[in-house]
């Protein structure tokens, strides 16, 4: 079983700055690709950022140049440094995980969600 557990998420003003913080625990082999993902009102998930477990990283073009996704494997923990944040950014922040087995298969698991909520 595996768990992940978002922290991080609030409320600031526009042009403020919030970070995210994803852990995984429990029965895990091999960690791959992380990433974040946010559904906004009436609107579909979307990827937000994801880096692999040798640090390459991709961005959604709307957060380019404002977030950096970053992560620290000996903690199983993936981190999204948001910055210059606006109203468009307001979503609930989801972590998905991809482990591995010894087998070589492969499991996607998702976190609970964290909000974010930008206002003046």
């Amino acid at each position: 079983q595996v768990h992940v557990v978002e922290s991080g998420g609030g409320s600031v003003q526009p042009g403020g700055s919030l970070r995210l913080s994803c852990v995984a625990s429990g029965s895990i082999f091999r960690l791959n690709t992380m990433g974040w993902y946010r559904q906004a009102p009436g609107k579909q998930r979307e990827l937000v950022a994801d880096i692999t477990s040798d640090g390459r990283t991709n961005y959604v073009d709307s957060v380019k140049g404002r977030f950096t996704i970053s992560r620290d494997n000996a903690k199983n923990t993936v981190y999204l440094q948001m910055n210059s944040l606006n109203s468009e950014d307001t979503a609930v922040f989801y972590c998905k995980v991809i482990i591995a087995t010894s087998l070589g298969r492969t499991y996607q698991y998702w976190g609970q969600g964290t909000q974010v909520t930008i206002s003046s």
